[in-house]
């Protein structure tokens, strides 16, 4: 018991905030509100003007991080609840609301974008962050800039741009047999950058907290690759090409550990890429921009019976395959004291299961107009938003049959500047998710019974109202924020009275929180060449009720933080503790045997410590830098999921040339 209270102890010396993403050099007020963000608009605009609550994950603090993943990232910054099993699949959740981990983003409740546009899956183990500028979060709804799945919040992962010419290798090592290399680096010249990187990794299986040795749990490979590419053929003007690509290559899938399957495993891949162009059309003086973009999401299960705890599982391999493709145009221009952006997204799916249905498809178009007002001397704004979509779905295989709707979604807020400062923003905003095809137009039988779809099925929806202010002055950054979610129409199983299965809206659902983030600087008061920040992120849920039932929502810890503190010189030497706590969850505890009753998974805090030098700096040669990680300090015994503990205790370093 004594070591689980360590890391809160640690925690609690840390009671300052932190919004993400800002370093020493952008703590004074100025910079922190004339931040340029991308998601809440699609289009470049102040963070002033911003009336949802918005968190950035600047590269600096990427770069600073224990994590290589997108997923680890926002849990390690306690942004998002992360649900993580041993063989790269990790789920994200904000606000109660989860993204889908299989491929069809379009059935997730939080959105994924690379670059502004669907990622194409929900799994954000598969994004790595070697070539990642930075990562913009809106908590809260999306769905009005980017349909079907934005409810809990939005993620836009942003890719590197050149700015310059330079290259990097490093490579890194550790515990649990665990080594990776990267290279990449940028170009600029006559027009043409390019970023881009790649890694190669592999680890071996893992001892917990406990010290039980987790067999199985290692990958024999992980690699990842992002390149952006661009030609500007004039100031304003710009096409572009983004390929990113990931692939895991024997991932260990041990299931429980007190059931540990030693030959079970999966192979992961993702790849997409997109050709994109933005300019200015010299006539209106408007903003243009427009992307094609297509990809594929892949997963593949092995299960031998041969260690089979259970022995229940015929051996056969099971998959499923997402190709994705899409289409953006949008038209942004100012118009006195009005900024609008209008234009359409166009998205065609195709599933393949090797499971029943087999194969469905899904099509979705919309229009969206989003617009800003400013007034008293663009110190208030009021931001407008309105989307409509088309859908159709089918299941081609087993033959079904088609459906289709549409959803109409509107979004307004407020934005005010009432000093250089201080921003006070409210807002009311709509998100829903589009049921699947098989949900809306199924016709097949599965294990002895007749499955119909639902077409009369509405999507599931949500309406939120959010207020908060946030602050900024002489080293201290602040936001605070409150939120209140209604959800309704969740898509349940229905059994029908001639024994056949269908689907029917019935569920309602409240949730209700506090975020809050803030740091300070206090090298800058003191006068001190280095920065020494601690910092404090924290969601608090203060309601999250199934309205039906009465009960809490599983899979939902109430209150997540994280705590620590950041001393840089600026010069070379950098070092980051870091303490996150997860809370308990009421969960459908598999672990046990079926029928599977109701439990809970322990609340946990994990510590870690991050810390680099630059020793070495050479205009010819270039620049080295050491880099140690200390990970789970406290050897916590803990898990995201009941029965897949995480790693134990582990130390890890590395090497990197700049040049």
């Amino acid at each position: 018991m004594t070591k689980r209270y360590y890391p809160l102890l640690c925690a609690q010396l840390f009671t300052i905030a932190v919004v993400p993403g800002i370093s020493a050099a952008e703590t004074n007020s100025t910079t922190l509100m004339e931040e340029v963000v991308v998601t809440a608009s699609r289009t470049e605009e102040s963070r002033a003007t911003v009336s949802s609550n918005i968190s950035i994950i600047s590269e600096d603090d990427i770069r600073q991080s224990a994590s290589d993943n997108v997923a680890d990232l926002l849990a390690e910054q306690s942004i998002a609840t992360i649900k993580k099993y041993p063989g790269t699949l990790t789920s994200i959740a904000l606000r109660g609301f989860s993204t889908d981990t299989h491929g069809n983003d379009l059935q997730g409740h939080v959105l994924v974008l690379l670059d502004g546009r669907r990622a194409g899956t929900g799994n954000l183990a598969k994004i790595l962050t070697k070539n990642v500028a930075r990562i913009e979060v809106i908590r809260g709804p999306g769905a009005v800039q980017y349909g079907s799945a934005g409810m809990g919040g939005v993620v836009n992962v942003i890719t590197k741009r050149a700015t310059d010419n330079s290259i990097f290798t490093e490579a890194y090592g550790g515990s649990f047999d665990t080594a990776e290399g990267s290279i990449g680096g940028s170009f600029l010249k006559d027009g043409v950058d390019f970023t881009g990187s790649y890694t190669y990794g592999t680890t071996g299986d893992y001892d917990t907290g406990n010290d039980e040795h987790y067999r199985n749990s290692g990958i024999n490979y992980e690699t990842g690759m992002s390149t952006n590419l661009g030609y500007s053929f004039s100031e304003l003007n710009r096409i572009g090409l983004i390929f990113t690509r990931f692939e895991v290559d024997e991932a260990g899938t041990p299931g429980f550990l007190n059931r540990n399957d030693l030959d079970d495993y999966s192979n992961k891949e993702n790849y997409s890429a997109d050709l994109n162009f933005e300019g200015q059309c010299p006539l209106t003086e408007s903003r243009i921009f427009a992307r094609y973009f297509f990809g594929q999401d892949e997963n593949s299960w092995m299960d031998p019976t041969v260690s089979n705890p259970s022995g229940w599982n015929d051996g056969q391999l099971s998959k499923n395959k997402t190709d994705q493709q899409g289409a953006q145009f949008q038209l942004s221009r100012a118009l006195g004291l009005a900024t609008l952006t209008a234009g359409f997204d166009w998205l065609d799916y195709e599933v393949e299961n090797s499971w029943t249905p087999n194969t469905t498809e899904y099509s979705n178009s919309a229009i969206f107009l989003l617009s800003r007002l400013s007034f008293l001397e663009d110190r208030l704004s009021a931001n407008i938003g309105l989307r409509y979509d088309w859908y159709d779905v089918a299941v081609t295989n087993p033959a079904g049959h088609n459906a289709d709707d549409s959803h109409f979604t509107p979004q307004f807020g407020v934005a005010w500047m009432v000093s250089d400062t201080l921003k006070l923003r409210a807002q009311y905003g709509e998100a829903f998710m589009m049921p699947s095809a098989d949900q809306m137009s199924a016709d097949y039988s599965s294990f002895g019974s007749r499955v119909v779809g639902n077409p009369g099925l509405s999507p599931e929806k949500s309406a939120t109202w959010e207020g908060g202010v946030d602050y900024g002055q002489n080293g201290f950054t602040g936001s605070l924020t409150y939120f209140h979610t209604d959800f309704k129409d969740k898509i349940v199983s229905d059994p029908l009275l001639d024994g056949s299965r269908s689907w029917k809206n019935l569920g309602d659902a409240t949730i209700s929180g506090i975020e809050a983030e803030f740091a300070y600087d206090i090298g800058l008061p003191l006068g001190l060449a280095w920065e020494v920040r601690p910092y404090l992120n924290m969601t608090i849920l203060t309601r999250y009720d199934d309205e039906q039932s009465g009960e809490d929502l599983q899979n939902i810890s109430a209150t997540n933080y994280s705590a620590g503190v950041v001393v840089n010189d600026g010069d070379g030497i950098f070092c980051r503790l870091n303490t996150a706590y997860s809370g308990s969850q009421n969960i459908k505890d598999y672990e046990s045997d079926f029928p599977y009753r109701n439990g809970t998974l322990d609340s946990h805090i994990v510590t870690d410590l991050t810390a680099s030098y630059r020793f070495y700096e050479d205009s010819r040669l270039g620049s080295f830098t050491l880099r140690g990680e200390l990970q789970n300090i406290f050897d916590q015994d803990y898990a995201y999921v009941k029965g897949y503990p995480m790693p134990g205790r582990g130390f890890y370093a590395g090497l990197r040339w700049d040049f």
